[in-house]
């Protein structure tokens, strides 16, 4: 059986010696985020997303390896652990095997065949299943067994009861149940139809429907799960009965003798009674789990996309979440995110205050010297856009707008968190001034919300809530983490994503800033209760102190690194003040070859080349590199596409079958993964990502039913 440690790497492609280093790391206790930046030698440059894949790879075969101990030990009890037996075991890939092998021997309920071992039938059961053609007529022995008082009156009840010994230990068979499981899932079809074929649902497409389970798609299968879970769909697991009763019988019957009928009765009884139900629940089960996998590494992937938003730096906002009875609520920000000013406006019906709407904006836009007007993409939307566009075209202020998603608006609004931050506003408010700042730093403001509210995945409510949260929380490390912190300004939500900093931790350092003022070394750092020399040594270098008392301090480079880098500026000739200034661009040509200096420094060349790239550009956003902010324009409403049109949008989410996109109307359009290119894309992702901007052209307008076909392939309908 090969070790944990070559079959990770077989299968993510490593090195034994690359999966051994991470193994080490994550045993000391080092975080992913530190692992990757800060230790490349060790891993030979694993990225961030691999280690984690390593990481959850490791967890899940340590968790087998206890399971296998488990297993073996239970058996070994009972005094049935063969050498056969112990080899299956231990070879054993996946849980699903330890279990097959481990289902005779775990401890049952009441069953048929454990009423017809207590009524003495065993011995007629071990007869059928030697099928002894020397033994007399199955009916003849079962005379001899009949028990009346435990429910066997008769040898036909006798012959019964041995029958349902038989059935059970052929369904108890690690090796026929994993051979149909193998068929069913070659051949087998998910068949689904209506609980209520009258009734209209969204499910209707899935009334009278079946696929091969070979093939259907991985949004289907979440698809057809909510309509079953919901009551509106009841769905199977269809094959050919037969076939597999045959199939079951080749592999088990020796013959025609005398006990040739009452196994083949058995074996029939034993895959319709307990295998199929059991192969359908596994099938099922990993349908869901493969449906469910690829829908959360799209929803990470989507999340990812989104937290690397580039920020729109230097605007002054007047956000607007907008509404109809209750009105529009407005906050005004200032650059940094700080709230000037917030008040309520009614530009839409029933009030339909026009008028007044635009000269509240005239006056904030004055007053406050706003340059963008963001608007919230909820209820409410349309009309408080084109109430938005009136204004600035009328006026020929010099402000920009754009339509921001707010999904998660509402649930931080009334989060204990947001009611902490800002006790004096009501939960409206709250929710306007969070759209304004996620434009600002989508980043700084979007870890404030649970990731899975976001709005950026598909069915993330069906999903396994454990395994969405898990890897969700891996990305927004990763993102937070690359792109750094800084550490007199960040929030404690966070801080809390920082690497080796844990929520209460977090807490700490702002409540030890709010103490005792702004960080000026990163040293203080071990002053924070709680936060020690590992936590210190996972979150140092991704923690950034701007003016001050060490211009390093504002880097990526990690305080353990500081000695390297001072002698790289002292061979460069560059005093570290000059970092403060942007840094210096031809650090790296000052320095000559970076491999023969590693070596005489006695660090790692991956090491010494991230701290050279840094001190040419020292905190360097990464998301200054991503697509700027589409800003809207002419197209606010239906009544402004026309098919053919050409339009420039922002892809706002990413699912197995397209991308949806904002096109400056309330609802986004749809690219269906068939017209994304002129070839084969086997997923959207290959060609998209959440935050990228896009040239489309309409295909298709239903008003009644709110949508908009679109096409990144002009001419393609």
């Amino acid at each position: 059986m090969p070790s944990i440690q070559t079959t990770i790497a077989r299968e993510l492609n490593l090195t034994a010696a690359q999966v051994a280093a991470v193994i080490d790391l994550v045993d000391q206790g080092n975080t992913i985020p530190f692992i990757a930046r800060y230790r490349k030698e060790a891993t030979g440059g694993i990225d961030d997303a691999t280690l984690r894949d390593l990481d959850e790879r490791l967890t899940y075969l340590r968790n087998l390896e206890a399971r296998k101990d488990e297993v073996l030990r239970a058996i070994e009890e009972q005094g049935k652990l063969t050498a056969d037996l112990r080899a299956k075991i231990d070879e054993a890939t996946v849980m699903q095997r330890v279990e097959d092998l481990y289902k005779p021997y775990r401890k049952k309920r009441a069953t048929r065949a454990s009423k017809a071992r207590d009524a003495g039938l065993e011995p007629l059961a071990l007869l059928i299943l030697a099928q002894d053609r020397s033994a007399k007529d199955p009916l003849a022995v079962a005379s001899g067994l009949v028990n009346p008082e435990a429910g066997y009156p008769t040898p036909e009840d006798a012959l019964q009861g041995a029958q349902d010994i038989v059935a059970e230990v052929v369904a108890d068979d690690a090796e026929h149940v994993a051979c149909l499981r193998a068929a069913t899932k070659r051949n087998g079809a998910l068949s689904v139809e209506a609980v209520d074929a009258s009734e209209k649902t969204v499910y209707e497409a899935y009334y009278d429907f079946s696929e091969p389970l070979s093939r259907i798609p991985n949004h289907r299968i979440l698809a057809v799960n909510r309509g079953e879970k919901e009551k509106k769909l009841k769905v199977k697991v269809r094959t050919d009965a037969d076939a597999a009763i045959s199939q079951l019988e080749r592999r088990i019957l020796r013959g025609d003798g005398p006990f040739a009928a009452p196994l083949k009765a058995a074996i029939a009884d034993g895959y319709k009674r307990l295998i199929a139900p059991s192969v359908e629940r596994d099938l099922r089960a990993e349908l869901t789990e493969r449906a469910e996998t690829d829908a959360i590494r799209v929803f990470a992937k989507n999340t990812e996309n989104l937290l690397q938003q580039r920020p729109v730096r230097g605007a002054r906002i007047i956000a607007l979440d907008p509404g109809y009875r209750t009105g529009c609520k407005v906050a005004v920000l200032d650059e940094y995110g700080k709230l000037l000013d917030h008040t309520t406006v009614y530009p839409t019906p029933p009030r339909s205050q026009v008028k007044e709407t635009q000269a509240q904006l005239a006056a904030y836009v004055e007053k406050h010297r706003i340059n963008v007007i963001v608007i919230g993409n909820g209820t409410g939307s349309r009309e408080t856009e084109e109430v938005v566009a009136d204004y600035i075209a009328r006026s020929k202020a010099p402000v920009r707008y754009t339509i921001v998603n707010e999904a998660g608006a509402s649930v931080y609004s009334a989060s204990k968190l947001a009611s902490e931050e800002y006790p004096d506003l009501d939960v409206t408010t709250r929710g306007a001034m969070s759209l304004g700042r996620r434009l600002q730093d989508p980043l700084a403001e979007l870890v404030k919300i649970p990731p899975q509210a976001i709005g950026v995945g598909q069915y993330q409510h069906d999903l396994n809530q454990a395994a969405l949260e898990r890897a969700l929380t891996g990305v927004v490390e990763n993102v937070v983490n690359r792109v750094g912190v800084d550490l007199n300004t960040a929030s404690a939500s966070l801080l809390g994503y920082v690497s080796g900093i844990s929520a209460a931790v977090a807490k700490n350092i702002v409540a030890y800033r709010e103490e005792h003022g702004a960080f000026t070394d990163r040293g203080q750092l071990k002053k924070v209760p709680k936060l020690g020399a590992k936590a210190f040594q996972n979150c140092a270098g991704f923690l950034r102190i701007s003016d001050g008392k060490n211009p390093l301090d504002a880097t990526s480079v990690h305080p353990e690194s500081y000695a390297v880098a001072n002698e790289l500026l002292k061979r460069a000739k560059v005093k570290p003040e000059a970092l403060a200034d942007g840094g210096v661009p031809d650090f790296a040509s000052r320095l000559g070859d970076v491999d023969a200096l590693a070596a005489e420094l006695g660090v790692g060349a991956p090491t010494l080349r991230d701290i050279v790239s840094e001190l040419e550009k020292p905190g360097r956003d990464p998301r200054d590199d991503a697509p700027e902010v589409v800003f809207s324009e002419g197209v606010r409403d239906f009544d402004d596409l026309t098919v053919g049109m050409e339009l420039t949008g922002t892809v706002r989410n990413v699912v197995d079958f397209g991308a949806f996109v904002d096109v400056g109307v309330k609802q986004d359009g749809l690219v269906h993964v068939s017209k994304m290119a002129d070839r084969f894309v086997r997923h959207p992702s290959e060609v998209v990502a959440v935050g990228d901007t896009v040239t489309v052209w309409v295909t298709g307008i239903d008003k009644d039913r709110g949508r908009i076909s679109l096409s990144m392939v002009k001419g393609k309908a």
